[in-house]
């Protein structure tokens, strides 16, 4: 079985929190460690299979100078509203020009994927359906993010790790990662 299709069922047998109609799925991991591609398998094999998704970014939160501390905003704009059963109203940041921009909205119901680092965090466990843990080893992680992002980054990969494992530490995600699968498997 590969990792998408182990993730795959996982996710089909996954049910919302008790009064909440959408089911939120973290696929949560280091930077580099391939929680995008993981969702994005995800999303398209779901969406074949006929099923409503909608794929949430932590990155469209986050920014480089608050790569872990924006999750109040996910609580408020996202998480609270589903809850709720009401639709989830957020605006992305943007990276490149360094501000908030335009806004999205999702209806309650159906499927949320919450890619990204932290998406499993303490805060969202009462929100999740279920959280997936992408383990990659950190020379791979490091050589995908400069690959995607450019050696002029390598000192904001340095900060960033540091942030991420610091974050790691403290909660152990993995830990209570309903599934583990690694970042290399195919």
């Amino acid at each position: 079985m590969t990792v998408v299709e182990r993730v795959l069922a996982a996710v089909r047998s996954a049910v919302p929190p008790p009064g909440q109609s959408t089911s939120i799925v973290a696929i949560d991991g280091y930077g580099g460690a391939g929680k995008s591609t993981l969702a994005a398998r995800l999303e398209e094999r779901l969406r074949a299979g006929g099923a409503r998704v909608d794929l949430v970014h932590t990155d469209d939160f986050a920014s480089a100078d608050h790569p872990l501390n924006w999750w109040p905003r996910m609580i408020d704009q996202v998480l609270q509203p589903f809850r709720a059963g009401t639709a989830a109203r957020y605006q992305r940041y943007d990276w490149d020009s360094e501000r908030l921009a335009e806004w999205h909205s999702i209806e309650p119901g159906g499927l949320v994927l919450l890619e990204g680092v932290s998406s499993s965090r303490n805060a969202f466990r009462p929100y999740l359906s279920l959280a997936v843990w992408v383990e990659t080893p950190a020379d791979e992680r490091l050589r995908r993010g400069l690959a995607r992002d450019g050696e002029h980054m390598r000192e904001q990969w340095r900060r960033w790790t540091a942030d991420e494992t610091a974050w790691g530490e403290s909660e152990l995600p993995w830990a209570r990662a309903d599934v583990v699968v690694s970042g290399v498997a195919g």
